[in-house]
């Protein structure tokens, strides 16, 4: 059943899966606002307006909520999204980042609406969505996951997810890891500096992806060192 809907997915919206374009996860199919972006570019599309809504938006609460206008041609009139974050409705990893992730999700419900993308985007996913498992802090994240309800197995996933999602190198991505937390190898860091990390990668992804791979390339062996 989960193949059959890929297939229509992609075919009917010309999504891809090894570009990041959707993700299976929880046994349904998502759509990714790097997805939604390149159908866009497909489509010609001919702007995007991002605005905060003031009275949406409480700074001292981290609550932000932004109104998206996607204009699929000149003359379009718009098709408008509406999209929201605070801490109560977003993943523990993306505390701090509500600000950038509200003007995501506003601008994938706007897509979504322009296009006739019936699947909701991955990163309108609220924090309802995250197994409790995944919130708790200070252990140690498993080199293998021993059960699927490990919380070590919920971070790798969130990780892998923003692998697959933004296109980045696992290896250099693990490099950078250890890097940023000090240790020699991933599997010695905490739980809580992996959680640190994905949630600097995911907020670094989604800010500059550029400056983010030209970071990762850094970690790319000297030539002169190649066996």
């Amino acid at each position: 059943m989960n193949l059959v809907a890929l297939k229509e997915i992609s075919v009917l919206y010309k999504l891809s899966v090894p570009m990041g374009d959707v993700l299976f996860l929880g046994g349904r199919w998502y759509v990714t606002h790097a997805g939604l972006l390149r159908l866009a570019r497909r489509k010609s599309c001919a702007g995007i307006h991002v605005q905060a809504v003031p009275e949406l938006c409480n700074v001292a609460a981290s609550r932000w909520g932004f109104k998206a206008v996607v204009y699929t041609h000149e003359s379009c009139r718009g098709f408008v999204g509406y999209g929201d974050a605070d801490p109560s409705n977003v993943s523990s990893l993306i505390h701090g980042a509500e600000m950038r992730l509200a003007e995501t999700r506003a601008v994938n419900r706007a897509l979504r609406k322009a296009y006739g993308i019936g699947i909701c985007s991955v990163e309108e996913l609220g924090a309802s969505a995250e197994p409790a498992q995944s919130r708790a802090h200070g252990s140690k994240l498993p080199p293998q996951p021993a059960a699927e309800n490990s919380g070590g197995l919920r971070v790798r996933d969130r990780l892998y997810q923003i692998i697959r999602q933004h296109q980045l190198d696992p290896n250099l991505v693990k490099s950078y890891a250890a890097d940023f937390c000090g240790v020699e190898t991933l599997r010695e860091a905490t739980r809580d500096e992996v959680e640190k990390f994905v949630t600097h990668l995911a907020d670094w992804a989604m800010r500059d992806h550029d400056a983010l791979l030209g970071q990762l390339n850094s970690y790319l062996p000297a030539k002169g060192n190649a066996a």
